[in-house]
C-alpha cells in the first residue's frame, strides 16, 4: 500500500490595500469628497499646461512669461526693434512723430515666417524718447490705427483726448534705492487706495503727490501694505481703472513710470509693501485704444460667440484657452513684479472668470454649484498658473482673489488641489454689515451672528477681512459711516454741535471695525479715507455730474481739523492697528470665544494675551459683568468709549483688573474677570 504525503502549501499573507489618499483639499474638507475627481481634473489640467508651456521642464514658467522683453518697442545696442503678435494682419506700419504720421517702407514691419508675429528693426536715429506713435494695421477688408498691445507707455492728448503710444527711453532710468523687499504679513494690514483721487484738490492726483502727501499718512496710521487701484492704462477715468486698454502701461494721467517706481521704492524704504489691482478678468471694448480689434480679428485675444462680451460690464472676455493669451497675461504679471517691483496683486473679478455665467444670477447654495460643468476650466487653469508664476518670480509675493461665489480652494495650496492664492477677500463681511445696518434695529444686533460672520471662512484658506471697500463708497451706494449718520454728518459732525445720531454712528463705526479686524485669519483692508469716516460718496467726472472732480478726491482737511469728529475715528483706527500688531503673529493666534449672550448683546473672545469685549446694546450698560479668563491681571489697552476717540469715558481705564478666584475652575486655571461695560462700546484688555 502506497501512502501519499499531504503537502501543505502556505499562502502568502494578504496585504491590505491602502485606501487611495485624498488630495489635500478633500482631506481638509470631507464634504468635497464627491467632487474629488473634478478637483483632481483641474489640478491635472494645470500640471499638463505647465508641462506644455515649459516643454516638460526644459524652461521655467518664469522664462516662458517674458513676452514683454520680446514684444513691443525696445532700444537695443544696434538700434530699435519692434514686434507685435497680429496673425490676421496683412501689413503693419509704425507711424508717429518721427515720420509725420505717414506710412513709408522704412517703418514697415515684416511677418516672421511661420508665425503670427511681426518685426521691424530701425537704426538709433529712427526715433527718440518722447515721440508719439501708433501702428497702422491692414487686414483683408479693412485697416486702422492701433496702439500696440505690448506698449509700455501710453499718453492722452489733453486737447484731442486721443491716446497714443510713446517712445520711452529716458536718459537716466530710475535707480532703485531698495532693491529687495520682503512684505510684513504678520498680519497684512492693507490700505486700498487710488492715486488720482488721493488728494484734496478737485483734480487728478499724481504719483508724486501721493508719495509726498498720502504715503506718510499710511505709514503713521500703521498699515504695512498699500493696494493701488487703476494702475493699468484705461481710456475712461470714471471706470475706476477696471476697463483696461493697455495692460503693460502704467497710467500716464498720474505721472511717469519713474515716478511710480519712486513711489514704490519710497514705500519699501518705509516698510510698506505695494500690491496692485490687476485686471485680467476682462478688457475694454475700445478698438483704437485697446485690444478689441487689433488686426481685423475681434477674437484674437477674446472668446468668440456668446462668450465674447461680458453681459454686465460692457467689456470683452479673454480666451484663456489660447496659449498666446496665456503668454500675454502671464507676462503681464511678471512685468509688474520685475519692472516696477510690485509685491503682488489683488486679482479683480475672479468670480466672473470662473463661471460661464460670470456668476450672474447664480445662488451658490451647495458644493455642487462649483462642480456642475458651468465652470470655465481654461480660466481656472490660467489663475492657477498665474499664482505658480508669481511665486516663482517672487516667493514672498502676495496674491489675493476678489471672489464672491465661495469657490473652494481658491486660497489653498496648488499641491493640495487649490488655485494657489495667498488670500481671498472675505466679501461676506461688508455685505453682512450693510444688511445689518439697513435692516436690523440696534436692539436686534446679535453677537452670535456677528461673531459667526467675521469668522466664517474655510480653515485651510487665509482671508482678507474688511468692513467696506471702494465698492461701498461708489455713487449709488453708501459707506458705513454714511449709512449710520447720513445727512447729519453735514450739520452735526463738529464737536461743539454733535447730536445723538452722530454719537451713535461714531460708536458703531469703531465697534464694527474692531470686531472685524480682531477676528482676522490673514489680513485686514481699509479703503482710503474710510478709516476716519470720509463723508459722501465717490463719483468720478462724467457727463451726469458736469465732469466734476468734487467727489473724486479725499478731503484730508477733515481728519486734520481738531474741531471736527473725523479725527476721533482716525485716531482710533491708528490705535486699533497698534493693538493688533502688539500680539505676535496675531493672524495665526486662535480666536477663542469666552462668552456671548444675545439677550445682553455682549460678546467676548481672546487672542493670545488680548481680551476683546463688546456690548452692542444701545441702552443697557453692565457693572461687574463677569467672564472666565486665564488667571492674572489685565490692563485696558483700547476702549472705544474713551474720550479721545469721541466716547463718553464712562469707565476708568487706568486701573488694573485682577481676576477673582473661583474654586470650581482651579484645574482650568481660570478666574472671573469682572468689568464695567457701557452700552454701545468695546474694550480690549491685555494680560500682564
Amino acid at each position: 500500500m502506497t501512502t501519499t504525503k499531504k503537502v501543505t502549501t502556505k499562502k502568502a499573507p494578504q496585504r491590505k490595500t491602502a485606501a487611495p489618499k485624498h488630495i489635500g483639499l478633500v482631506q481638509n474638507d470631507g464634504y468635497l469628497e464627491p467632487f474629488e475627481e473634478a478637483i483632481r481634473g483641474r489640478h491635472d489640467h494645470a500640471v499638463w499646461k505647465i508641462n506644455q508651456l515649459t516643454r516638460k521642464g526644459k524652461i521655467t514658467l518664469e522664462s516662458f512669461a517674458s513676452g514683454y522683453d520680446y514684444f513691443g518697442l525696445h532700444k537695443t545696442a544696434r538700434g530699435w526693434v519692434f514686434r507685435e503678435w497680429a496673425p490676421n494682419a496683412t501689413e503693419i506700419y509704425l507711424v508717429g512723430d518721427f515720420n509725420n504720421w505717414e506710412e513709408n517702407e522704412k517703418y514697415k514691419a515684416k511677418r516672421i515666417a511661420g508665425t503670427g508675429n511681426w518685426e521691424l528693426k530701425l537704426p538709433n536715429k529712427a526715433m527718440k524718447h518722447g515721440d508719439l506713435y501708433k501702428m497702422h494695421v491692414r487686414w483683408n477688408g479693412g485697416e486702422g490705427e492701433r496702439i500696440p498691445a505690448w506698449a509700455q507707455r501710453v499718453v492722452q492728448d489733453e486737447n484731442t483726448k486721443i491716446f497714443s503710444a510713446q517712445v520711452w527711453n529716458p536718459e537716466k532710468p530710475y535707480e532703485w534705492k531698495r532693491k529687495t523687499f520682503r512684505p510684513d504679513k504678520n498680519p497684512l494690514l492693507i490700505y486700498e487706495c487710488h492715486i488720482g483721487m488721493g488728494q484734496d484738490a478737485e483734480k487728478v492726483g499724481t504719483y508724486r503727490e501721493f508719495q509726498e502727501k498720502v504715503l506718510p499718512r499710511v505709514i503713521k496710521d500703521g498699515y504695512n501694505c498699500i493696494q493701488i487701484m487703476a494702475i493699468q492704462e484705461h481710456p475712461y477715468y470714471g471706470s475706476f481703472g477696471y476697463h483696461v486698454s493697455s495692460f503693460f502701461a502704467a497710467s500716464s494721467r498720474f505721472g511717469t513710470p519713474e515716478e511710480l517706481k519712486e513711489l514704490i521704492d519710497t514705500a519699501h524704504r518705509n516698510g510698506i509693501a505695494v500690491i496692485m489691482d490687476i485686471v485680467h478678468s476682462h478688457a475694454v471694448k475700445n478698438e483704437v485704444e485697446g485690444l478689441g480689434n487689433l488686426a481685423g480679428d475681434p477674437n484674437q485675444f477674446f472668446y468668440a460667440g456668446g462668450m465674447h462680451e461680458h453681459p454686465a460690464w460692457d467689456s470683452l472676455c479673454f480666451d484663456y484657452g489660447k496659449d498666446e493669451v496665456i503668454h500675454f497675461l502671464l507676462s503681464n504679471c511678471k512685468y509688474w513684479l520685475k519692472e516696477f517691483h510690485f509685491d503682488g496683486f489683488r486679482f479683480d473679478g475672479v468670480t466672473s472668470m470662473l463661471y460661464y455665467s460670470h456668476g450672474l444670477g447664480e445662488a451658490f447654495t451647495n458644493y455642487g454649484d462649483y462642480f456642475n460643468g458651468g465652470q470655465d476650466d481654461n480660466a481656472i487653469c490660467y489663475l492657477t498658473l498665474a499664482n505658480k508664476l508669481i511665486h516663482e518670480v517672487n516667493k514672498n509675493a502676495i496674491t489675493i482673489a476678489e471672489e464672491v461665489s465661495g469657490m473652494p480652494g481658491l486660497a489653498a495650496k496648488f499641491e493640495d488641489g487649490g488655485f494657489g492664492f495667498d488670500y481671498r477677500m472675505a466679501m461676506n463681511i461688508p455685505d453682512y454689515w450693510i444688511k445689518t445696518i439697513k435692516e436690523q434695529s440696534d436692539e436686534n444686533w446679535k453677537p452670535s451672528s456677528i461673531f459667526w460672520e467675521v469668522k466664517n471662512r474655510r480653515p485651510d484658506e487665509k482671508t482678507i477681512s474688511y468692513c467696506e471697500s471702494h465698492d461701498q463708497a461708489l455713487v449709488g451706494d453708501k459707506t458705513i459711516i454714511f449709512r449710520l449718520i447720513d445727512a447729519d454728518m453735514y450739520w452735526h459732525f463738529a464737536k461743539k454741535d454733535i447730536n445723538g445720531v452722530a454719537e451713535r454712528g461714531i460708536a458703531l463705526h469703531k465697534m464694527i471695525r474692531l470686531v472685524t479686524a480682531s477676528a482676522i485669519n490673514g489680513g485686514y483692508l481699509n479703503f482710503m479715507g474710510n478709516e476716519f469716516g470720509h463723508p459722501e460718496w465717490i463719483d468720478f467726472p462724467r457727463e451726469g455730474n458736469g465732469w466734476s472732480y468734487k467727489y473724486a478726491r479725499r478731503q484730508w482737511n477733515l481728519v486734520d481739523n481738531p474741531d471736527l469728529c473725523y479725527h476721533w475715528l482716525g485716531d482710533f483706527d491708528r490705535e486699533m492697528l497698534k493693538v493688533i500688531k502688539s500680539q505676535k503673529n496675531f493672524q495665526k493666534t486662535p480666536v477663542q470665544e469666552i462668552w456671548h449672550n444675545d439677550g445682553d448683546q455682549v460678546l467676548a473672545f481672546m487672542r493670545g494675551d488680548l481680551v476683546f469685549v463688546f456690548n452692542f446694546s444701545p441702552t443697557q450698560s453692565f457693572s461687574d459683568y463677569g467672564f472666565l479668563v486665564p488667571t492674572g491681571s489685565y490692563d485696558v489697552v483700547l476702549n472705544t468709549d474713551a474720550k479721545e476717540f469721541g466716547g463718553f469715558g464712562f469707565a476708568d481705564d487706568s486701573i488694573t483688573h485682577f481676576t477673582n478666584f473661583d474654586p470650581l475652575y482651579v484645574e482650568d486655571r481660570k478666574e472671573w474677570l469682572k468689568l464695567y461695560i457701557p452700552a454701545r462700546s468695546a474694550v480690549v484688555l491685555k494680560k500682564n
